[in-house]
């Protein structure tokens, strides 16, 4: 048989055998006197059979080890192999849909700032008379940050303390508070005496735990430095004096 015969009797391209052939997996003929390959059943044997384990999901290294005549792996256990990571790739979509599933809900996580966990997105509804606040809307952007960057059980917690606070009596109403004290920061500079009120007002909102020891206050820390920046002057000296009062246990 020629190339292209063999490659029609297996169902290929004669670009994949001479891949194939490139990469070791399939032996080559000698050339005959007139320059041509001349393929046997053998060959088409191999070829049918590298094309079975592709179909299943091997890769070519693994097909390598399979045909290997010394020292390969054992087609039971690549296949099994195969088998437990299809498993766990099956395991992950389930775990993927059911995400979605809970995102698409109407308890879900899709906000402005989504997708987020469907805790925090229950804290944001629960919040929503401040949709109209531009410090609180740069709030759940940092809070959604947090919470992507947590490690889950530190999420968990937060989640936690941030739901407490505004499910107490009076909490939204002194998170509306703080909020519009600091709105009102917007055009000020960081020398305006309403900026220890709004400080004060802000930390007020914090619950205790909220921010773990540790925590760095001064602008060597690159996160600080570029969420400082982000903020007009006067709201980013509101939020330095929030950290200082809430690190130093002085909440009003």
């Amino acid at each position: 048989m020629r190339i292209g015969e063999l490659a029609t009797a297996v169902g290929v391209t004669t670009r994949t055998v001479r891949h194939y052939h490139h990469l070791g997996l399939l032996p080559e003929p000698e050339r005959r006197a007139n320059g041509y390959r001349d393929y046997t059943l053998r060959h088409a044997v191999v070829l049918a059979r590298i094309r079975r384990l592709t179909e299943l999901g091997l890769g070519l290294a693994e097909v390598r080890d399979v045909l290997a005549d010394d020292a390969g792996k054992d087609l039971v256990e690549v296949l099994t192999e195969l088998d437990e990571d299809l498993a766990r790739q099956e395991a992950a979509l389930r775990d993927r849909r059911a995400r979605l599933r809970a995102l698409l809900g109407t308890e879900g996580g899709l906000t402005a700032e989504g997708p987020v966990s469907p805790g925090l997105a229950a804290l944001f509804r629960e919040v929503a008379d401040l949709s109209d606040s531009p410090m609180a809307a740069k709030d759940r952007e940092v809070l959604a940050l947090i919470e992507t960057a947590a490690p889950p059980e530190r999420r968990e917690e937060l989640m936690g303390l941030l739901t407490g606070f505004m499910e107490a009596p009076g909490g939204v109403e002194r998170a509306l508070a703080a909020y519009a004290l600091l709105d009102e920061l917007a055009d000020a500079g960081p020398d305006d005496p309403r900026v220890d009120e709004a400080a004060r007002a802000l930390a007020a909102c914090l619950p205790a735990g909220l921010l773990p020891e540790g925590v760095p206050l001064d602008e060597g820390d690159s996160f600080l430095r570029a969420m400082y920046a982000d903020f007009p002057p006067a709201q980013a000296e509101a939020v330095r004096r929030t950290l200082r009062i809430v690190m130093e246990g002085g909440r009003s």
